[in-house]
Formats: structure tokens, C-alpha cells, sequence
């Protein structure tokens, strides 16, 4: 090779070389350019979460402090009784909502009482505004509750520092395990020593209700943090996953229970609704307000044809489960319903409530049939057929037969208010949840305890 061509090639190759790096060089630029360009924030995704825990529990359908409200998208924009524009797209000095929040005045900035957002909200916030405070979901007047996406949720504590009320359980279809409520957690034991056998985690601040659907492969979970949010989740029975959230509400999820056919779940919340969803799509098929404060249980009729809710309004219900309609009104409770369940012929109900007692009543007249007295306020009417629970603030377990109501056993040993309750028919267990966390299983053909517990993760009591 002549020394003319060699030093065409290197030059060739240098040129090359630089081209490459060059062309290399502008790709990361380009590519950093990208990331460091921020993405657009949703009003689902990023600002209902804000509005959700930090303002909606003085400015929503309960309380409307200064006549403002943020629980959809057309009222946060709404102007309360200052008249100031609360929003306006682009700027923040004539955003009303953006200055109140930022402001240095505490008779002014909001949350008024509470601890200011955090640094990452206000931001969220003023970029939103700044590109336009667009809505990205399809009907600006919709509940925040109903457009918002289903929230991750913290994590529980590895160790639990104090006890915490255990306001719902069940066992699992084979009662080889009980599940029960925790803290951003569902707790799983073994019923016949009491050891914990596993954790499930991503549910709300409390658990409030669990139902197993009637095929045995769906776990429902009612649970929420009071006055902030509340949400019905349907996990796998099997691995804990999430399959779906439904019932999102601005207050917390009271109770569910799956229809006889597994297809429906009737969902009871303090936000004062009854709502029905179609549990293969997830739609709302019903939402019935009826109730003027707390639904606080919810029931099947056996032929899948009615539902009965309680209420701290102190009435119970039965509603046409196909239209909502209201069928009739049992206001016999002089105190508020805690509880409701079908008798098994679907013609009676009985309900139970802070008068102390259990009342059993017609659907046809809103007659009394019987009632049975307790020494304190009786809490969920726990179904199973032949037979029922019974808890009460008086630290007793009742088991009752459906039928006549006659009373088959008591079981003793808490210390506290009793909860949550669940019976297992097939290895004849009963289990029973108390106000200081104490979880007690007995033999239901004796009597005789089996196990107790305290079901907060690594807690030792004192």
C-alpha cells in the first residue's frame, strides 16, 4: 500500500470516527433531553389523590366549608362564596386554589387546620395549572370517587407497635386459614394454633369487611381511612392479587357481600349508599341513597332478588335488587342498625342495633315478629345459613339457629367489645375478633377454646 493511500484510509476513518461520535453524542442529548422533560399530569392520576386527602373532608357533600367544593372536577373549578376564580388555566397568580395553599398567612392557607401539602403535591399542582388544569376523564361533573385510579397503598409496619381493633374476618372455604383485618393489610392464620401464616398487603388503612365469594376463588375487602377514602378491592383467594377495584367513596367501605350466584356485590359505605356492581365488568349497576347517614350492612334475600341494608339512621331496608326500588322500611331500632341478614324463608329479616338487641321483622309490613336482648349494642348479623352469628359491645359470642332464633351457644373468653365474628360449618370453628385485637376460635360442638391471639404482626403486649 502506497503511503498516499494509507493516508487516505486514515483520514477517511478519523472522519468517519468523528461522525459517528458526533451522531452518538447528539443521540444521548436527544435521549437525556426526553427524560428530563417532564410528563403531562393528569387530573385522574396525579391531582384527585391531593384533592382526596387533603381537601375533601371540609370542602365535599358533608361539609362545604366557605360554601367550596372539590369532590369533581366542576366544582373544584367552581368558584365558593369568595367568588374568586378557584381556577384559571395558565396562571397561578388568578388561581385561587394554588394561592391558598401556597400562602404564608395561616388564617389562609389551606388546609386550614391540617399540615401543608408536601413539596411534590404543590408541585403537581402548579404544573397542572400551568399547562392548562385539563380534565382527562369523560364527565366533569362525576364524583372524584368514581374517575380516580385505584391507589397503591402503603406499606404495613413489619412490626405492629401497639394492638389494633380487629373489625372483620372470614375463614377460608377448607378453614385451613383466617383472614383478618390489619393495618394496610390483611393478616392470615392458622385457626388451630394461632400462628401467622402470611401477609397481604395493598388494602386500605382499615378493613372494615371480608367476603368469600361463593365459588371460593375471590376474597372481596371493604375497607378505607374515615372522612379521606373508602374502597370495595376483589382479590385472588389464591395469591392475594388484586383483580379488581370497585366502590370507590369518600368515606370508608362499611360492608359487602357477593349475590348467591357470585355475579353482583352490594357495597354499604359511610358515604350513605348502597351500590350494586357487576362484578365481570366492574360496572355500578345500582346506587341506591335511600339512607340518610351510614350504611353499615348490607344482605342478600337466598334468591338473589332483594337486598337489605342497615343504617345508623336507625332503619333497615329491603331493596328490589333488579331496580333499586325501595321495598320496604323497618324503623323499629331506636338507636342505629349495625347489622341485617334474610331469615332463610327470604320473608323476614332480622336486624340488630345500638338498642341492644335483635329484632326480627315482616318484608310485607314492617311488622315485629321477635327480638332478643343483649347488654350492649349488637354489631354484624353474621349469615350461615341453618345458623348465625352475633357480637356485641357487652364481650359476647352468640350462635344462634336461623330458623327460630333460639340461641345454641355462647362463647366466653373476651376481654372487650366483640366486632367481627366468622363460623366455619365444616370444621365447626367459631372465631371472634375484639375491640383490643384479641382473636379467639372455640369448637362449636363444645364450646371449648382452640386458639387466641393478638393478630398484629410482632406486637407483644405489656
Amino acid at each position: 500500500m502506497t503511503k498516499k493511500r494509507l493516508c487516505f484510509n486514515v483520514t477517511c476513518f478519523a472522519v468517519l470516527y468523528r461522525s459517528v461520535v458526533c451522531i452518538t453524542a447528539l443521540a444521548v442529548l436527544v435521549s437525556a433531553a426526553n427524560v428530563g422533560q417532564a410528563e403531562p399530569v393528569s387530573f385522574r392520576k396525579d391531582i384527585v389523590p391531593i384533592l382526596m386527602d387533603n381537601c375533601l373532608a371540609c370542602h365535599g357533600p358533608k361539609k362545604a366549608e366557605g360554601d367550596y367544593r372539590v369532590d369533581s372536577f366542576e366544582r373544584t373549578a367552581t368558584a365558593g362564596e369568595s367568588e374568586l376564580d378557584t381556577l384559571t388555566a395558565g396562571n397561578l397568580e388568578d388561581s385561587e386554589l394554588y394561592r391558598r395553599i401556597v400562602s404564608d398567612d395561616p388564617d389562609e392557607r389551606m388546609p386550614l387546620e391540617g399540615d401543608p401539602l408536601k413539596k411534590e403535591e404543590v408541585q403537581l399542582l402548579k404544573q397542572w395549572i400551568e399547562e392548562g388544569a385539563k380534565y382527562d376523564g369523560e364527565d366533569p361533573k362525576a364524583d372524584l370517587y368514581s374517575i380516580m385510579l385505584p391507589p397503591a397503598y402503603p406499606a404495613a409496619p413489619e412490626t405492629y407497635p401497639n394492638s389494633m381493633p380487629t373489625s372483620a374476618m372470614t375463614f377460608t372455604p377448607d378453614g385451613a386459614n383466617l383472614i383478618v383485618g390489619g393495618y394496610h393489610e390483611l393478616t392470615v392464620w392458622n385457626p388451630t394454633d394461632g400462628s401467622l401464616i402470611r401477609r397481604i398487603s395493598d388494602v386500605g388503612q382499615r378493613t372494615y369487611a371480608l367476603a368469600v365469594s361463593p365459588d371460593g376463588k375471590m376474597l372481596a375487602v371493604g375497607s378505607g381511612a374515615p372522612g379521606r377514602l373508602g374502597e370495595a378491592r376483589i382479590l385472588s383467594l389464591e395469591s392475594g392479587e388484586l383483580q379488581r377495584s370497585l366502590g370507590m367513596t369518600f368515606d370508608v367501605v362499611m360492608d359487602l357481600a357477593f349475590s348467591p350466584d357470585g355475579k353482583r356485590l352490594a357495597v354499604g359505605a359511610a358515604d350513605n349508599t348502597l351500590r350494586v356492581f357487576d362484578l365481570e365488568t366492574g360496572d355500578e349497576q345500582l346506587k341506591i341513597t335511600s339512607h340518610s347517614n351510614w350504611v353499615t350492612a348490607v344482605g342478600w334475600s337466598k334468591d338473589g332478588k332483594r337486598i337489605a341494608s342497615a343504617s345508623r339512621d336507625k332503619t333497615a331496608k329491603v331493596f328490589n335488587a333488579e331496580n333499586g326500588e325501595l321495598v320496604i322500611t323497618y324503623a323499629g331500632h331506636s338507636k342505629p342498625v349495625r347489622g341485617v341478614m334474610f331469615h332463610p324463608d327470604d320473608k323476614q329479616v332480622f336486624s340488630s342495633g345500638a338498642d341492644n338487641k335483635i329484632h326480627r321483622w315482616n318484608v310485607s309490613d314492617a311488622k315485629k315478629t321477635a327480638e332478643v336482648g343483649f347488654g350492649g349494642p349488637v354489631y354484624k348479623l353474621m349469615n350461615y345459613g341453618d345458623v348465625f352469628i352475633a357480637t356485641s359491645t357487652d364481650k359476647s359470642v352468640r350462635q344462634f339457629e336461623s330458623q327460630s332464633h333460639k340461641l345454641i351457644r355462647q362463647y366466653n373468653g373476651q376481654q372487650d367489645w366483640v366486632l367481627s365474628s366468622a363460623f366455619h360449618p365444616g370444621t365447626k370453628r367459631v372465631a371472634a375478633g375484639a375491640f383490643d385485637g384479641r382473636v379467639i376460635i372455640w369448637n362449636a360442638e363444645d364450646g371449648k377454646e382452640i386458639a387466641s391471639f393478638i393478630a398484629a404482626p410482632g406486637y407483644s403486649p405489656k
